[in-house]
């Protein structure tokens, strides 16, 4: 018997505009990302994010980014949209992660360049274990977003440690251009484009996000690279 292909999750991130989230939607995306972190140019208040998350149906899950945030923050935001998934993106420990009490996704920050073959993304992932996922993100200034990308050939996305497939969200630079090819090297199980989807920071493309999702997809239906 054929297994039929592994569908990458998608979740699109920094949204501020309730026809950027019915795009969004429409386009098919898992997950809407909001950025809770004041200094962003995608920063929308807790507030605001519940406005934005009540516009999404059932199994869009709707997900709060957090910079260094301090527990009434992250408090507020959880009261706002109590559904939400929690990403913690700043030098959060595991035991700030595990804090809230909540479900996680934890950014690994990875260098861009050659520095980032120095990144011990294995210790990251067994620091945190209690995460539901390891978001894969270049390190910039400005805590993502930057339209960057790491070295995607540094890491062994085959080691059992990692389960890339059922455990790593790969994000850092992603386009429509590019995605089919982060996918078929490292086979995550999500993948996670804020930047590459816009037409200014903050400013979403209805067209973009299209174009994303079905590179995506073509990437799912291809076949699988031998390791």
């Amino acid at each position: 018997m054929t297994l039929p292909p592994h569908r990458t999750r998608i979740k699109f991130c920094g949204l501020t505009r309730e026809a950027d989230v019915d795009a969004a939607v429409q386009a098919g995306a898992d997950a809407v990302g909001f950025v809770l972190y004041p200094p962003s140019p995608r920063f929308v208040t807790p507030e605001r994010a519940g406005e934005l998350a009540r516009r999404l149906p059932a199994f869009v899950t709707p997900v709060l980014l957090f910079v260094n945030a301090q527990a009434d923050e992250i408090a507020r935001g959880v009261q706002a949209v109590p559904q939400a998934l929690l990403q913690f993106h700043g030098d959060e420990s595991p035991a700030d992660c595990a804090a809230p009490a909540r479900p996680y996704l934890r950014a690994a920050r990875i260098p861009t360049g050659e520095a980032g073959k120095s990144f011990d993304l294995l210790q990251f992932a067994d620091r945190f274990a209690s995460a539901q996922a390891i978001l894969l993100d270049a390190h910039v200034e400005g805590f993502g977003g930057g339209g960057q990308s790491f070295d995607w050939t540094v890491f062994p996305w085959s080691h059992p440690r990692l389960n890339a497939s059922s455990r790593l969200v790969l994000s850092g630079g992603l386009t429509p251009a590019n995605v089919t090819d982060g996918i078929r090297l490292v086979r995550p199980w999500a993948v996670d484009v804020s930047s590459g989807i816009e037409v200014s920071k903050g400013i979403k493309s209805a067209d973009l996000m299209q174009a994303f999702v079905a590179a995506v997809r073509a990437a799912d239906a291809a076949p699988l690279r031998p390791s």
